[in-house]
């Protein structure tokens, strides 16, 4: 067993889907999403190791991560989607395993989530803020966390009192896995292993996303000039939640 939670919607019909959440949360977040999508496609949320219902690992760095969540897929192929966090995550599973990794989408995720010059992204600051908080205060830090995720969209509230909900179905992720979520957000570069991927790959942006600036289109499209871009007009960085449908559509083809 790897100790990594799995929950399956569908019943094996179309591409099998494999989808990783972001940081701090779980499966659960996008339990109605998915089973949307599992309408037509055999779905597979899994848990980041230490997160949701799946077991911590020694040291929550990519490599491991990696190892775990490759060993918990019981299929030689699949579809890949990452979400934040899990963008990044899903990137380096298809570096290490471009056999099975048949397409790879990014939801509102960056091969290099923190901004430099010449590279659109979140503020330092903004990493090194929650780090600090969550010494202190581990639950205020992942309230505020919730806050940026539909902060200046117009059912702001609604959406999140929506995640709010969701993520409390299970205990918070233990410090040593969000201490190193946030290092990995604040210090991995994937921009060289996505360059170097040679299978499709699709970005999906909300242009109001405060985390995963939409100027990261342009700067990704440099890096893969193949790459297929769809921006959601008025989504945030939890479009799941706020733009369902429209995702969907495109995730099955329709849009």
């Amino acid at each position: 067993m790897s100790g990594i939670h799995c929950e399956v919607h569908g019943h094996g019909q179309g591409r099998p889907l494999v989808m990783l959440h972001g940081w701090a949360m779980h499966s659960g977040i996008w339990r109605e999403f998915a089973r949307q999508l599992a309408e037509r496609r055999q779905v597979i949320c899994l848990d980041l190791p230490g997160h949701g219902r799946s077991a911590p690992i020694a040291n929550f760095e990519m490599p491991a991560i990696v190892e775990a969540l490759l060993a918990a897929i019981p299929l030689p192929s699949f579809d890949l989607l990452g979400w934040s966090l899990g963008a990044t995550v899903a990137i380096d599973m298809a570096a290490v395993c471009p056999d099975r990794v048949r397409c790879l989408t990014l939801l509102a995720g960056n091969p290099r989530f923190v901004r430099e010059p010449g590279w659109p992204g979140v503020k330092p600051e903004v990493l090194d803020s929650f780090a600090e908080l969550l010494g202190n205060d581990a639950k205020q830090t992942l309230q505020r966390f919730l806050g940026l995720q539909v902060q200046g969209l117009p059912h702001a509230k609604a959406l999140l009192q929506q995640l709010k909900h969701s993520v409390a179905e299970c205990d918070a992720p233990d410090f040593a896995a969000l201490q190193g979520g946030l290092r990995i957000l604040k210090l991995h570069d994937a921009r060289d292993k996505l360059a170097a991927l040679k299978l499709p790959i699709r970005v999906i942006q909300g242009d109001k996303d405060t985390l995963v600036p939409v100027a990261t289109a342009a700067a990704l499209r440099d890096l893969q000039p193949a790459l297929q871009i769809q921006v959601l007009p008025g989504a945030g960085h939890t479009p799941f939640l706020s733009h369902p449908q429209a995702l969907v559509d495109i995730l099955l083809g329709d849009g």
